[in-house]
């Protein structure tokens, strides 16, 4: 009998503490069976599930989902290390959705939460649950940024069963007092490696804190380092391990292939290579996002379908980009790193390394966007002289050689500047001048002219000739301030005066003046001001006597 979701058996269960649980053999992890192929209906999923899979032409689990789903459906902590391709995605979906499917959820309170690290992940997997739930009447919400937060907000307020999220947006929602992380009982933390290549652990970390400590956490990570292994012990009670694969290994149905070029030969490189391959469609990957949109204008200038899609752009037109790739309205997709990871582009035939990755993993994970679920693909890697140390990090990580490509008619491009043109002179000339030839104003210095060469000497800058413009600076010389003359009294035995002290002899011998000046009858605002006593404001130290002491003396008179 299966347990209802989020129910431990025997009562509380303490942290780090699990009871083995005694299941049914369809919940069991099987090994054999009567055909000696694992189906779907061996691991027990409801039958709304498996028609779901069966419409979306899936018969039998990949590895990872055959291990991993038996111990989530037991309530398990589990930690998956799988690599990328392998159908991680599925293996944590489909027992979520059986799960989910007992129970209700309450408003801005979600039953579970997926925390991807990029916006198209976590788009990806809500698709998923779509395809997979379709049967089923449950809710979710997907928090990216990029996006209006209004819809995201309605959508908690009805209440969700699943909410997928991006860290930043998850938080900057629940600081606005929107989501309330009690009721949570089931996490999934996915791309942890990534997660922490892009500094999301702190967000995750705080993102933990909030939920209750009685709950389910799946980790799963394309790779298991030493810092990925101490989150999971930090996060995780108890975890079964899943692994299916040596970490950072490639996938044997991709051809791989390097070519070292000059760099100011690597975009010719790339058009011959795309030209002489039979491309259905094709992810190019740089380092840099601003050279995602240089390479675009390259290639689309060559008359290529090309796209672009990178961090920079805003969510709406990433969107619209990945899903005309998608339907094969774009031939050749460039982008960063952002598109590296989990993205399920079906039938993808080749990957182009633009850039060799620094980080020799993302260089599995590139090629990984090939070759998928047993189909065979092609990736391609352009190398400079200065990448050899990536190059030998790359296959000392994957434990072979990248072999050297060798095509039928291919020549190594000479000469011409990195767009494979020739260099335009008003190029080099702009850049001597500094600010593109602008002054500080954005005004040109000099006049445009395309066919000028770039000159070699100061005397041949367009301004030399021009007389150069004298300017006289003269000073405003301000009156002296007037100089009140002070009758000295006595000597005191006091120290020096200080620093300020000739602007107070000044307001006190202002003070004396108006009053020694001023006639009984006259008056400032509502002041009325009675004669000095003789004797007062004729020496230094005597000082000024302010009008509410002098009417305070009058009335004692």
């Amino acid at each position: 009998m299966r347990l209802p979701y989020g129910v431990p058996i025997g009562g509380t269960r303490r942290p780090g503490c699990h009871r083995e649980v005694a299941l049914p053999k369809t919940n069991a992890a099987p090994t054999e069976t009567k055909t000696g192929v694992m189906t779907f209906e061996d691991l027990g999923l409801s039958e709304p599930v498996l028609n779901a899979i069966k419409d979306a032409g899936y018969t039998t689990p990949t590895p990872i989902q055959e291990k991993a789903i038996p111990y989530v459906q037991m309530g398990r902590d589990v930690l998956g290390c799988a690599q990328t391709g392998t159908g991680k995605t599925a293996s944590f979906v489909l027992p979520m959705i059986d799960a989910l499917s007992q129970g209700r959820a309450k408003a801005r309170m979600p039953r579970s939460l997926i925390l991807e690290p990029t916006r198209e992940l976590a788009a990806q997997v809500a698709e998923n649950f779509d395809k997979y739930g379709k049967y089923l009447k449950l809710t979710k919400a997907l928090l990216i940024g990029g996006v209006s937060m209004d819809d995201q907000q309605k959508a908690l307020e009805r209440g969700v069963d699943v909410l997928i999220a991006t860290p930043g947006r998850l938080l900057d929602l629940f600081d606005r007092g929107r989501i309330l992380m009690h009721d949570t009982k089931l996490l999934v933390i996915d791309e942890a490696d990534r997660m922490l290549d892009m500094g999301f652990i702190p967000d995750v970390e705080r993102i933990v804190s909030l939920l209750p400590p009685l709950r389910q956490t799946l980790f799963f990570s394309a790779t298991m380092a030493p810092e990925i292994k101490r989150l999971a012990d930090k996060f995780l009670n108890n975890p079964k391990e899943v692994a299916v694969s040596a970490p950072a290994a490639t996938a044997d149905t991709v051809t791989q292939g390097i070519v070292t070029v000059a760099e100011r030969e690597k975009r010719e490189t790339l058009r011959r290579l795309i030209g002489a391959q039979q491309i259905k469609n094709a992810l190019v990957f740089c380092n840099r996002k601003r050279d995602v949109d240089i390479l675009w204008k390259s290639l689309k200038r060559h008359g290529f379908n090309v796209g672009a899609l990178h961090g920079d752009m805003d969510q709406t037109t990433r969107m619209e980009t990945l899903d005309g790739f998608k339907r094969e309205e774009i031939q050749i997709l460039v982008c960063s790193d952002v598109a590296a990871r989990g993205l399920d582009i079906g039938g993808l035939s080749h990957v182009f390394n633009f850039d060799v990755p620094i980080n020799a993993e993302d260089y599995v994970h590139r090629i990984g966007r090939t070759g998928r679920a047993g189909r065979s693909g092609i990736a391609y890697t352009i190398a400079t002289r200065d990448d050899a140390k990536f190059v030998r990090a790359i296959e000392s990580l994957i434990k072979k050689p990248i072999p050297p490509i060798v095509l039928e008619g291919f020549e190594a491009p000479t000469g011409g500047d990195a767009e494979g043109d020739a260099p335009r002179p008003e190029r080099e000339s702009r850049s001597r001048g500094g600010r593109g030839g602008r002054d500080r104003g954005g005004r040109s210095r000099r006049p445009h002219r395309e066919d000028a060469p770039a000159p070699e000497t100061a005397a041949e800058l367009p301004f030399a000739a021009e007389a150069p413009v004298a300017v006289v600076a003269e000073m405003a010389v301000a009156e002296p301030a007037p100089v009140v003359d002070f009758v000295p009294a006595a000597a005191p035995q006091a120290p020096a005066p200080r620093q300020r002290q000739p602007r107070r002899q000044e307001r006190q011998s202002h003070q004396e003046r108006v009053h020694h000046e001023r006639t009984p009858g006259d008056s400032v605002g509502n002041e009325r001001h009675a004669p000095l006593p003789e004797g007062l404001g004729r020496g230094f130290d005597d000082g000024g006597v302010p009008a509410f002491l002098l009417r305070g003396r009058r009335a004692a008179g």
